[in-house]
């Protein structure tokens, strides 16, 4: 078991150099709903025109903008056309009553909107529909003796409101290409052109066990010296969040045996191990205890909060063991584990901002320091207490205070490097 101390940036080198076989991955078919926070493994091409025939733009009335010389102008209704009814054909000089999304007539190449018509109800017949290759029959108008007409106002120019085949996408382009991060607005563009599934790249496998036999499960009665266990479900959705597929969610005492048994079943379902706890100078440190012999290394790092860190590997499964206060756990992922993560999975990495501080602060000096902070319109500011257990404050956070090692005083207004959380 080597030991040292490490500044932030070599253990986050030597982590990153650990879990460079996470970067190599593979693809696989997911439907669409499952394909959400996912990284498109291909470019997808759009098996169809989008959209798929002419239509209307608008609820309106389709003509021929030939035949319409002057406005007003009041014509014959021939049929109504709804969303979902097949293609008829258009006779010049006449109108045919629209809804927005049905196929335009063939013959019509424009569509006047309702709000600029005046409908006209009569006793003048009017002709059948005149049938053309590849439509379909619609319902006279004249039906019962009475025909329908309507005054156009205005004298729409061709194509007026008509979505045109392939205006959106061809069949043949690229619809989305590889590396996009599926969003909903995605999933819409795939089902549009009836895609089920798409290719795309594995996630990593991450387990993880939280340490210590004070931790019992949510939900538990607190016995005197009991406390929950957050650290648990708060590395796996910290792993899910950023790309990860968490297959195991354990916790252990302080029995070296039976951390050894959990450790050895976690390795052996995952690509990456977090753990929790064990790590620091005390009589109960079991991650040490059960690690140390194995060859792993533990190192203090100069940073606060998540000084304590080690790294190992069980059956060429690497482990990386964090601080077990619930604040140290988190900045821990945040600073080591999230960028590799994010890589691996094909997510865009976490780019820090600079803000100025709201107000002043001190700094430990030859420590890194991750200080709690949120937002504050443009500026940040830091959150009180730097207790690594004070989980509630850690939850108002949205972002990190990154203070450099060599700076112990900051002023209202300084600009900072703040890391998103």
């Amino acid at each position: 078991m080597a030991g040292g101390r490490r500044s932030v940036e070599e253990h986050a080198r030597h982590v990153a150099t650990l879990l460079s076989p996470l970067l190599i991955r593979g693809t696989e078919p997911v439907p669409l709903l499952e394909a959400l926070g996912r990284v498109l493994a291909e470019d997808v091409v759009a098996p169809i025109d989008l959209p798929t025939f002419r239509n209307s733009q608008m609820d309106g009335y389709a003509v021929d903008t030939a035949s319409l010389t002057a406005a007003p102008a009041t014509l014959p209704v021939r049929a109504v056309l709804a969303a979902g009814d097949g293609v008829v054909a258009h006779v010049p000089g006449t109108a045919t009553k629209i809804m927005t999304g049905a196929p335009l007539p063939t013959g019509a190449d424009a569509v006047v909107p309702v709000e600029d018509t005046v409908p006209v109800e009569d006793t003048v017949p009017v002709e059948d529909t005149v049938p053309v290759e590849d439509t379909v029959p619609v319902e006279d108008t004249a039906a019962e003796g009475r025909g329908l007409r309507v005054t156009v106002c205005t004298l729409p120019e061709p194509g007026a409101y008509v979505r045109e085949r392939g205006s959106d996408i061809h069949r043949g382009r690229t619809l989305l290409p590889a590396g996009t991060v599926v969003a909903a607005r995605h999933v819409a563009a795939l089902a549009a052109v009836g895609l089920t599934h798409v290719s795309v790249r594995t996630r990593p496998r991450v387990a993880v066990i939280s340490t210590g036999s004070e931790l019992v499960p949510g939900g538990s009665v607190l016995a005197p010296g009991k406390i929950h266990d957050s650290n648990g479900p708060a590395l796996a959705a910290s792993a899910a969040a950023n790309g990860a597929l968490v297959v195991s969610v354990d916790r252990s005492g302080d029995d070296a045996e039976v951390f050894a048994a959990k450790l050895a079943r976690a390795a052996s379902v995952a690509e990456v191990v977090f753990t929790s706890g064990g790590v620091s100078k005390g009589d109960f440190e079991v991650v040490k205890d059960v690690l140390g012999p194995r060859g792993a290394e533990f190192v203090s790092v100069a940073m606060q909060p998540g000084g304590p860190q080690g790294t190992a590997l069980v059956d060429s499964v690497p482990v990386l063991t964090f601080p077990g206060n619930p604040v140290s756990a988190l900045v821990s992922f945040e600073v080591f584990a999230r960028p590799v993560l994010r890589a691996a999975a094909g997510l865009p990495a976490v780019e820090p901002e600079t803000r100025p501080l709201s107000t002043g602060l001190s700094s430990v000096p030859g420590k890194r320091q991750f200080l709690r902070a949120r937002r504050d319109g443009g500026a940040v500011v830091a959150i009180p207490g730097a207790g690594s257990h004070l989980i509630a404050a850690m939850a108002t956070a949205d972002v990190l205070l990154d203070i450099p090692a060599d700076t112990s005083d900051l002023e209202p207004g300084e600009l900072v490097k703040v890391l998103p959380l």
